[in-house]
């Protein structure tokens, strides 16, 4: 049997194991169920004393680590089957998405207070950046483990006095890196004017900013699950997505492969969020900003809760990407609204459809759809401006085609009105 010592911001809180025919299981320590203030990993791994087995540990853990893509070549170069969650973990479970590391069984624990880092010129951030797409996370580098779930390119970094920095031991990253993938030109121009549209019409998201390192454009994201203090310190924050809250492994992220509908993630909030009201709202306003931008991939993995201070509160949003930018990807949504499965076929009856089936107001959906249309088309044209360095070209066309969803989505509302 092996085994693996899971920690919660450096104190032990259970043991994950994998048998000899490959299946995970995990246990609370008897200790940690006892403390005053625990809490669980996951809402999917309530606390208690009896083992999750197999499916039921699977969902969390498998979230944690990098999808599709990146998942083959961290296997590739790690010398394992690249559908070998444990074996993955064992290697980069050490700075994770959240609060959780994972270790060897007798490896020393994590040292929240760890400060090591490596600074980067700015050769050697060229070489990492143009290194990722053969080596995701910097896998199998010395004194690195890392691990970020998602299909693209990233790394977690520290900034340190406006420098990159590689965290090292169990030094906690405060910023993700992401280089703009050679397959999609333009998107980082594309994300930076999503997420600052975003910011612009209230929505909760973590600050971004343009990097251009050496000739390839990368955005620079500064982490909402971490805390940075006055003096620099980094304190990671608990977190996951609504996939591994709702026991949905990462393979099923999608509504056509099995995974979340919208009513499963209005029904968790309703009942896991410790401010429901505010949650449930916040959330219908980031489902129409998606609609709004043409974002399709708005799938389970791409909304998250976050635990600090004994409140489990809907993360900030992330991934905020226009979509429709690139014609041969799908127009299909990540998770239907109202029965329509497609950007083009969408319509206010779907709307309609989707505040009944979640059991939401539908005066209030329809109200936020108009004054969030009218308040993104007010916003627009700002925040499209300040790119200096940024696709010129895409920013044009996003401004384009997000004006022209807002001003048919608000001919909805007035119609029915």
């Amino acid at each position: 049997m092996k085994r693996l010592t899971v920690y919660l911001n450096g104190k032990r809180v259970g043991s994950l194991e994998q048998d000899e025919s490959g299946l995970m299981q995990f246990c609370y320590d008897e200790v940690w169920l006892i403390q005053p203030n625990a809490m669980p990993l996951s809402r999917s791994l309530p606390l208690q004393s009896e083992v999750f087995r197999g499916k039921k540990a699977r969902p969390f853990f498998a979230g944690i680590l990098p999808d599709e893509d990146p998942r083959k070549k961290v296997a590739a170069i790690l010398g394992i089957s690249e559908r070998n969650d444990f074996a993955m973990l064992e290697r980069i479970g050490g700075e994770c998405a959240g609060a959780v590391s994972l270790l060897p069984e007798g490896t020393a624990p994590p040292y929240p207070e760890d400060t090591r880092m490596r600074e980067l010129s700015e050769i050697e951030l060229q070489d990492v950046v143009a290194e990722l797409p053969r080596r995701p996370l910097m896998v199998g580098k010395e004194g690195v483990r890392l691990s970020l779930a998602g299909a693209q390119d990233k790394l977690p970094v520290v900034v340190h006095d406006a420098k990159i920095c590689l965290p090292l031991g169990d030094t906690p990253s405060s910023h993700i890196l992401k280089p703009e993938p050679d397959r999609f030109p333009g998107l980082v121009a594309n994300e930076i004017l999503c997420m600052k549209l975003a910011s612009a019409v209230g929505l909760n998201v973590p600050p971004v900013e343009y990097r251009l390192v050496g000739e390839k454009a990368c955005i620079l994201i500064r982490r909402y699950d971490r805390l940075i203090g006055t003096d620099g310190t980094i304190t990671r924050l608990h977190q996951e997505d609504f996939c591994q809250a709702l026991g949905f492994p990462p393979e099923r992220k999608y509504q056509e492969e099995g995974g979340p509908l919208l009513r499963d993630c209005i029904s968790l909030l309703r009942e896991w969020s410790t401010a429901p009201v505010v949650d449930i709202r916040d959330f219908i306003d980031a489902l129409i900003f998606n609609v709004v931008i043409g974002n399709a991939d708005a799938h389970g993995k791409n909304y998250s809760i976050l635990y600090r201070g004994g409140e489990r509160r809907l993360s900030p949003f992330y991934d905020l990407v226009c979509t429709l930018a690139w014609p041969e990807l799908s127009k299909n949504l990540a998770m239907k609204i109202g029965g329509s499965k497609s950007l083009d076929t969408l319509t206010i009856d779907n709307w309609e459809k989707m505040a009944q089936e979640t059991r939401l107001g539908w005066p209030m959906i329809r109200e936020r759809i108009s004054e969030l249309c009218q308040i993104i088309l007010e916003e627009l044209a700002a925040v499209g401006t300040p790119f200096e360095k940024g696709d010129a070209a895409m920013t044009e066309q996003l401004q384009k085609t997000i004006a022209d969803r807002a001003l048919s989505m608000l001919e909805w509302t007035s119609e029915q009105g």
